[in-house]
């Protein structure tokens, strides 16, 4: 054993702050939060790295560095993307105009068109032709391959995509393609839809091949940057980032995988959520992921993650497997405004970390969510995060400023904005429970995030769930659920078969040649061989429909293939009501996952007291505009210095450096082992 601890240290880089935890092999923990640097990410990375270093960590042993990351998601909401000239086969030119076939916006007399991801002009077609069964109709000749590298030249694009009619089934023309292009255009990135996303439907398809290579310069110089800077600082660890399917892959790897990060950052919480459950007995939770920007709610059911193949990003459809979470603008940041109607409006739109809201004192005048609470005492003054401390004369004047065009006070007007931003959260919880035929009465709510816990005790009572369940370290849960996710690699082919025997030995081969190459590659990257798992589900059909569900499988054998009919029948008959076993149920993709975890230092529990809380840890008590209770002397608690067993009584507030948690008259806490606090109604 090394004479020195080793540390596993993860990062989770949000709009506003970036959050860093680490453990030693020794049982240490260092935290670090620091403010988020938008125009270069890399920067709030090794910012992290080095308070972690100012605490005790030596970067020359650190052993691992897993990183959640925002880059790919914001390059795609604001548009920062690279030029990307698309090749397609000869009549589909438009699939990217076309789309899917249906308007936006069904309703509207003057609808905007979506914007397109490939001006038209740098949309080229090939004169080849691969038939539905992946026969070649019309071969791909050389002289059109030469014609087609010097028309793409003559655009000069900063990457390259390659979508050609059914590659999903035979990738030949696509291979050669891509190798002319490597050998003409050796530094520019290059992305075929057949090693992307070999699945059908023909938009969706296209439409990721190029938000694959409009990322990969962003995302691959990101990383690049960061992975440089780490080098710098003296750390020489493996560099993983974590994926939207809620896995780790290796950064060099996801450079060239660069839309499979488009969730990074709010997944990681996902793998810490499910972990935590675990840690109570729950099996059905529900996450709520708040920070400065934005609100990321996920629905746990049965100790499992929910998964999806498809997401929208900018109303473009993405093939990738994803995490299932649903996304709302309605962070600490959110700013208030009155529309031309003189109705109260919360969000989308963020103060973002710079300037940030009002009460941050670093340049903003717009009233947010945050100055709300700064107003109405939920949020005091101490010192926050980096030494932050909130100017409550600041958030006053901003929200003064809404409550003048509202006829209100100003304590009025921040629970006005507190009830709306509120109602947002309720709406996003139904969203995924009530919207989906399940009661989130029986579900307990982990909030985290640095703004999550503010709403624990309201959402409790607005949507009358279980329990509420408030992580230790609320702010940083994300970044310390990246090493609980491990390393995942995904692989999808569709085959568009009728469920039968004759169907069955072919998936079976080639799942059981897609897991042996998998699994070895998820050893590679850094998993412990005997924690390697693997996942396989089919989309199916009945014969003739539009559209699929996804079943799971025990393996990938034909035994296991067999059981695709007797679970789909029963999964169509709970989604829609009703199912045809008579029907033939049509094979239409096969997916495998692999996943495999990194050594992990467990979590020391904390030191136990009696059922009432240590005098020492109620430092004050402040009036405070509780929503439902008017003005109300509450208690404040240091969360450091309780310990588990304590009972505490609402109202109470408890503060630490990433959080602060709100509890409602009538609300009791009870403080795990792990150091958690269970939050329930009380019954009388």
């Amino acid at each position: 054993m090394s004479a020195h601890p080793s540390w596993t240290v993860s990062i989770d880089a949000g709009g506003t702050f970036t959050d860093a935890i680490a453990r030693s092999s020794g049982g240490a923990s260092l935290v670090a939060k620091v403010a988020s640097t938008p125009e270069d990410p890399s920067r709030g990375l090794t910012n992290a790295v080095a308070e972690l270093a100012a605490q005790g960590m030596d970067l020359g042993e650190v052993a691992l560095i897993c990183h959640g990351t925002t880059v790919a998601t914001n390059a795609t909401l604001t548009g920062n993307l690279a030029r990307v000239a698309l090749i397609t086969t000869k009549g589909f030119r438009d699939v990217l105009a076309y789309r899917q076939g249906s308007r936006p916006d069904v309703y509207s007399l003057s609808p905007e068109r979506p914007r397109e991801l490939v001006d038209r002009c740098a949309r080229f077609e090939v004169d080849e032709r691969i038939g539905s069964d992946g026969t070649v109709l019309t071969p791909l000749r050389n002289d059109d391959i030469a014609a087609m590298v010097d028309a793409v030249a003559a655009v000069a694009p900063e990457a390259i995509a390659v979508s050609l009619l059914f590659s999903y089934l035979n990738a030949s023309h696509e291979e050669k393609l891509l190798a002319a292009l490597e050998a003409r255009f050796p530094d520019t990135p290059i992305s075929i839809s057949s090693r992307i996303a070999r699945e059908f439907r023909e938009y969706p398809r296209t439409a990721t091949t190029v938000i694959n290579a409009a990322l990969r310069p962003v995302v691959a110089a990101y990383l690049q940057r960061a992975a440089g800077a780490l080098a710098d600082s003296g750390v020489a660890a493996p560099f993983q980032v974590m994926q939207s399917n809620g896995g780790c892959v290796p950064a060099e790897r996801a450079g060239s995988q660069a839309h499979r990060l488009i969730l990074s950052g709010p997944a990681g919480g996902v793998s810490g959520l499910v972990r935590a459950a675990e840690q109570h007995g729950l099996a059905n939770v529900i996450s709520l992921d708040m920070g400065g920007t934005s609100v990321d709610v996920c629905l746990v059911r049965d100790s499992q993650a929910p998964y999806t193949s498809i997401q929208e990003v900018q109303d473009h459809v993405l093939i990738a497997p994803t995490v299932d979470i649903h996304t709302i603008g309605a962070g600490g940041g959110s700013i208030a405004w009155v529309d031309r109607t003189q109705r109260l409006r919360v969000g989308p739109q963020s103060a973002k970390a710079v300037p940030g809201p009002a009460s941050y004192g670093r340049g903003g005048t717009e009233a947010t969510l945050t100055d709300a609470h700064v107003v109405l005492g939920t949020l005091g003054t101490e010192a926050l995060a980096g030494d932050l401390r909130l100017d409550k004369a600041a958030a006053e004047t901003a929200v003064k400023e809404i409550g003048s065009q509202l006829d209100m006070d100003v304590p009025e007007a921040a629970e006005a904005i507190l009830a709306i931003a509120l109602a947002h959260m309720v709406r996003a919880v139904r969203k995924v429970s009530v919207e989906r035929g399940l009661d989130p009465r029986n579900f307990s709510l982990f909030p985290f995030g640095g703004a999550g816990p503010l709403h624990a005790g309201m959402l409790l009572r607005h949507l009358s769930l279980a329990s509420v369940v408030v992580p230790l370290q609320p702010g940083l849960f994300s970044a310390d659920g990246l090493l609980a996710a491990g390393l995942r690699v995904d692989d999808a082919q569709t085959v568009l078969k009728p469920f039968g025997p004759a169907a069955l030995p072919p998936i079976a081969d080639w799942l059981t040649e897609r897991r042996r190459a998998l699994t070895a590659q998820v050893i590679e990257d850094g998993a412990s061989a005997d924690t390697v798992e693997v996942l396989v589900t089919v989309d199916a059909r009945y014969l003739g429909q539009g559209y699929e569900l996804t079943v799971n499988l025990d393996g990938t054998d034909v035994n296991s293939l067999g059981q695709i009919a007797d679970r789909f029948h029963p999964a169509h008959a709970e989604l829609y009501g009703h199912s045809s076993p008579q029907e033939t149920v049509e094979i239409v993709t096969v997916r495998i996952a692999v996943t495999g975890q990194f050594d992990r230092v467990p979590s020391t529990p904390i030191p136990r007291g009696s059922e009432q809380p240590a005098p020492d840890a109620v430092i004050g008590s402040r009036l405070v505009r509780l929503p439902g209770s008017g003005e109300t002397q509450t208690a404040i608690l240091d969360r450091a210095r309780l310990r588990a067993g304590n009972i505490i009584a609402g109202p109470a507030i408890i503060t630490q450096m990433d959080a602060t948690t709100v509890m409602l008259t009538g609300q009791t806490g009870r403080v795990a082992d792990n150091g958690d606090i269970i939050i329930t109604e009380d019954k009388n």
